[in-house]
Formats: C-alpha cells, structure tokens, sequence
C-alpha cells in the first residue's frame, strides 16, 4: 500500500532497491550462488531458516502495525483532541521514510544491510512509544515520523540482506513470504487492534508491538551477520556517499513537510512555507524520478507515475475509512476495522491473477481495469453516510478495491523491471517507492486540508451523537475526500493505458 508495502512483489525478480546496483561480487556474493547441497536447500532448509523467519517476522509484525494504527488512529485523534491532523499521522510516517530509504541504500552499500537494519529497528520502536505515551497530537504524529525514519531503513535494508544472502534462485520464495506475510495481518490486525482499543486502550496498540520486536531480531541479527554484514567486496575501496542525492532526498521529505504545514494552517501565511515547499520539492522530483514522469510520458515515466498515482489516491482514501465509520456511523473500532480486513486476501489474489502467464499479453488492460475498480471503491465508500445504504457496502466496496490494487501494484513492479537495464534496475526502483511514499504524502496532506476546512475538525464532537442513533452530519467533510482520490484514480486509468513503450 504504500513505499514500504513488499507486497507488490508480482515477479519472479521481485522488487529491486537503489541498492541493487552492487555488482554480485566478492566472498558472499560466491557462497550466495554456491548454496548447499546442489542447489537444492529452500528458504527454510538449515542453512536459511533462521534467517528467512527471522526477517519475514519482521516484515510480519511492520504489517500488523500498519493494519493496526488505522484500527486505533480514530479513537486515538479523538481522546488527543487531534481530529484536524489526523491525516497528518498517516503522512508523517511517509515524509520520513522518503528520506530513510535513499539513506539506509548508501548505508547499505557501503557497510552492509546490518547497521541501518538495527538502527531503522529501534527508531521503528521509539517511535511506537512515543505513540503510546503521547499526550498530545503534535507528539503523536512526531512519534510517527520517528516510525517512518526506522521504518524507510529497514524495508531497504531487508532487501539487501535478500540479494546477499540468498542466491537468486530463492529469492522469489523469501519475496513471495514477504508478500504472504500481509495476508494474516490485513485479517487478524484490525480485528486485535480494535479488543485491545475496546478493552485496554489505543495506547497499548503502540507501546505492545515492541515486545515483540525482541524474537525475530534475536533470530535474524545473528544470521545476517554472518551471511551478508559488512560490504559486498570487502576487497574494494569504500566509495563515498552519494551527496547529492542525498540532498534531494532530504529535500523532497522537507518540501513534504513544509506543504503539509501550510496545508494545515488555512491563512494567508500559510502561502510561505507552501512555496518554500514547492521550492524544495520540484528539484528534487526531477532528479529522482525518471524524465518524463510528470507527464505520463510513455513506458517507465508512466510506470513510475501509475504506482504514485494508485498508491496515494488509495492510501489516502482508506486511511478515512475508519474514522467515517466510527465517528458518523457508530460502529466499534473493531468493526470499523473489520470493514477492510478482506481487502488483504483480495489483494492477494489480484496479485496472483497478474502473475500468470496467459494473462501476460493483456497486462495493460488488466492495469486498466484495475484502477476503474480503484477508483469505483474509493467513490462508494462513503455512501454509508447514508442512514439507509449499509455499512458493509465499504467491506465489499474494499475488497473489490484491494483486487484491482493488487493487479495494478503487482503490475507496475514487473513493467519495471521489463523497461529497465540491468544496471538502471536499481535506481529506477528507488524511484518507484519514491513515486508511491510522494504521493501518500501529497495526497493525504491535500484530503486532511480540505477534510479540516469543511468541518472534519468537529467529526469527534459528534460521535456520542451517532452512537445514541442519530446520523451524522459531516458528509461534506469526507466526500471532499473521497470523491477527489476517486478521480486521481480514474487518472491513474488514462496513465496505465500508457505504460507499454512503443
């Protein structure tokens, strides 16, 4: 769903990162290709096992705490009085992790995946504190830009440890568990997330998940410290970071920021920082992302756009999903979690559908046709606030939404790898995440602002209105959200008819 979602491995080759471009040279470069005996060792054979839990535990618990916070995020904006940035503690963890993610590929290159995967861990883990203790909003969405810092560093960082430690004829099976590794959470997480805001609180949804951290790092630091700690070809002289592209990546994440604040203010000063904003960001857009993107311009600039376009009108739409059913219609955090627990089983199967092979000829059509879905999803959703439309026509809405995501994700992952040589493979990968986490950040900022100018800051207000029966009265508030993504993903349609080169 978003930059730092492995579930849009549709391929064989699966996702590459900037870090990609090491040559598979050097010590463990060798025994990654000579794996014991003859090949024929799998993913959870001797040599593997620990390893391949341990980091698909990882994976495991960053998507149960992505499917969680959605659960708990409207009872938490509502007791922190932080309505009007709600949007803001989903974009936080996107504007950080742009950053992170450029960094932790360096980092990774040149001293081994183990540092920024340690280190992107415990961020990850301060950050959920800072969430659980919060007393205020402001802190909470800090704690969630702390999150996305660690979070940026370790999605790369495990990446890498998959290119060194594995030889290329398991990778597609560690992948295939990072995407699997969403399913249960997408099911389980809203539904635990929501008995424990019930019964315990929203705080412990965050200050819980660290205690488990502790099994699959115990598990996976040892075995990445031996197999694929420290450079590719300890031979070779240590290149110096890429400044420069560092730079734009700080910038973009800045740019992202200061837009998100302008966003968030509504007066004639907020012009200031809204420019600077735009002033960071457009330099950077264009020197991490391929020439051509803004335009749709056909083959990879058009690939690259697609992802943004379908990942940010998405996110941004389903992270409002929860609070219109909590807050306008009453339902439980539980159950407004619920509501989209299928979509990760569709999501799945979308991605399957891609994948065959007699499909492969009509993969653009496929695209296509997996964003109208998008983008009807997006448009139904808030029907419900309608007293008489049911409230499980988001749960079916979603599911057919998550079905075309999945194709279009999947989808958009192997064009790439197609449209790129094998030495721009990486670097046109990183821009593909930045594409995606850019445009969470751009969108979401865009629907909290227009949520918060129509009323969204009063929808907590009336929610112990709703409960004793009444209806809602902010459907402006949320239209102005959904409907808009639902044309940026009827957009992302005309850009999926453009994705061959020809």
């Amino acid at each position: 769903m978003s930059a730092l979602d492995p579930r849009d491995t549709g391929s064989d080759a699966g996702p590459r990162t900037d870090t990609d471009t090491t040559p598979r040279t050097g010590p463990r470069a060798d025994m990654a290709k000579t794996a014991p005996p003859a090949g024929t060792e799998g993913v959870l054979g001797r040599t593997y096992r620990a390893l391949s839990v341990g980091i698909v535990s990882v994976v495991f618990l960053i998507a149960f705490e992505a499917t969680a916070v959605g659960t708990a995020m409207p009872v938490a904006a509502r007791e922190l009085h932080g309505i009007p940035l709600y949007a803001y503690a989903f974009s936080a963890y996107f504007t950080t992790s742009l950053f992170a993610m450029v960094l932790s590929g360096q980092w990774a290159d040149r001293r081994g995946p183990l540092g920024p995967l340690a280190a992107g861990m415990s961020s990850f883990v301060a950050g959920l504190l800072l969430c659980g203790t919060a007393g205020s909003m402001w802190v909470f969405v800090a704690g969630r830009a702390v999150q996305g810092l660690g979070g940026g560093l370790v999605i790369v960082a495990l990446y890498v440890v998959i290119s060194r430690a594995y030889p290329e004829r398991l990778q597609p099976s560690i992948l295939a568990a990072f995407a699997a590794s969403w399913v249960i959470p997408s099911v389980v997480g809203p539904l635990a997330a929501g008995s424990v805001t019930e019964h315990l609180g929203w705080r412990w949804v965050f200050v819980g998940i660290p205690a488990l951290v502790v099994f699959p790092l115990a598990l996976a630091l040892p075995a990445i410290r031996r197999r694929a700690a420290g450079p590719a070809d300890p031979s070779a002289p240590v290149e110096p970071y890429d400044r420069r592209r560092i730079l734009l990546a700080l910038g973009i994440s800045a740019g992202a920021a200061l837009l998100q604040y302008a966003g968030q203010q509504r007066n004639w000063f907020a012009l200031l920082p809204a420019v600077a904003g735009f002033a960071l960001l457009v330099p950077a857009v264009r020197g991490l992302l391929p020439p051509g993107t803004i335009r749709a311009a056909r083959g990879l600039p058009a690939v690259v756009l697609l992802r943004g376009v379908a990942a940010g009108s998405f996110i941004a739409a389903e992270s409002f999903v929860p609070l219109m059913l909590v807050t306008q219609r009453g339902l439980s955090p539980t159950m407004a979690g619920f509501s989209l627990a299928a979509g990760g089983g569709t999501w799945a199967l979308g991605s399957y559908v891609q994948s065959r092979p007699r499909l492969e000829p009509y993969r653009e059509r496929l695209m296509v046709g997996g964003m109208v879905l998008v983008a009807a999803a997006i448009a139904a959703a808030p029907s419900v606030l309608i007293d008489w439309v049911p409230v499980w026509t988001v749960a079916v809405a979603w599911a057919f939404g998550c079905f075309g995501m999945g194709m279009v994700i999947a989808s958009t992952s192997v064009l790439l790898l197609k449209l790129s040589a094998p030495e721009e493979a990486g670097a046109n990968s990183a821009a593909l995440q930045i594409s995606d986490g850019l445009s969470n950040v751009l969108l979401l900022t865009a629907g909290g602002a227009a949520f918060a100018a129509l009323g969204g800051g009063a929808v907590g207000a009336v929610h112990e209105v709703v409960e004793a029966g009444a209806a809602g009265s902010h459907l402006g508030a949320f239209a102005v959200v959904f409907l808009p993504m639902a044309g940026v993903a009827l957009v992302g349609a005309w850009v999926a008819a453009r994705v061959r080169a020809r």
